[in-house]
């Protein structure tokens, strides 16, 4: 079986001592997605880029080497990679000895491939720590009582002109669905179209304060909530979610031919 519940999530697992690919754990997209009415066509491209911060392994002479890693998993892909999965696969290299570090990357790339069932990318290095682009709206005085589940009935749009602009917020919170455990993130959404109610967008995703979904099915429903109910013609989301295990990961879902916003770490990051 590939459920969240067949996985190491909220089990104790002893600590790797040689590599093994085993460890990996696919979980299959398309049950979430079609919770929430993807079953066909997905409106969006994008990747699931995680930031690896703890990699490590052995030269040939037996000399650890530390690096720190971008790895990019496809949104096409039919399989997301469960993350503590990924963080015991990744601990498996520390006793491995290669030759050299692009052989490392090489035997990462095929992993996840295989992993995800599409091609991953892997480079060594991180995206720069910047602030988040556009404007705040945790500012807003709004009283808010609604935690959960997420509710789209707060997203407006108003009917005038045609805007383009990049909106974000520091308060997205949601639950492992697993461990119960908090998650938590910077979300940005660039968007072009009807100007979205930034008091209703607010209201929106603290309403995901108390709900349970794993981080790339949080940020597909916040997309796809938002192309529904405010019909922008154009719509990036990226959340940026905080650091775990030596992982944090930063889904970005957009509409095609919407060019990617850089990549960048978020400062909680």
């Amino acid at each position: 079986m590939n459920t969240p519940q067949d996985s190491s999530l909220g089990r104790e697992v002893d600590y790797p001592r040689q590599y093994d690919a085993s460890l990996l754990f696919p979980i299959p997209r398309a049950g979430a997605r079609a919770e929430i009415g993807l079953d066909g066509e997905l409106p969006f491209v994008g990747e699931d880029r995680w930031h690896a911060y703890e990699l490590g392994w052995l030269d040939a002479r037996g000399k650890p080497c530390v690096a720190t890693a971008t790895i990019r998993v496809p949104a096409a892909s039919p399989n997301l990679i469960e993350s503590k999965s990924l963080k015991l696969y990744l601990n498996s290299l520390n006793s491995s000895r290669f030759n050299r570090p692009e052989a490392v990357r090489e035997r990462i790339a095929t992993d996840l491939s295989a992993c995800a069932g599409a091609d991953v990318a892997i480079e060594f290095g991180l995206p720069p720590m910047l602030p988040a682009p556009g404007q705040s709206i945790d500012h807003l005085d709004v009283d808010i009582d609604c935690y959960g589940p997420p509710d789209p009935g707060y997203l407006l749009a108003d009917g005038g002109g045609e805007v383009a602009e990049t909106l974000h917020s520091a308060l997205l919170k949601s639950n492992c669905p697993v461990t119960g455990q908090p998650d938590w993130a910077s979300v940005s959404i660039r968007y072009r179209g009807p100007r979205i109610d930034r008091e209703g967008l607010l209201r929106y995703l603290v309403s995901y304060r108390d709900h349970a979904e794993f981080h790339e099915q949080c940020v597909e429903r916040i997309f796809n909530e938002l192309l529904q109910c405010c019909r922008p013609t154009q719509l990036e989301v990226e959340a940026r979610y905080t650091r775990r295990g030596g992982l944090d990961i930063n889904p970005r879902r957009a509409t095609p031919g919407f060019g990617a916003s850089p990549a960048i770490r978020d400062l909680r990051q």
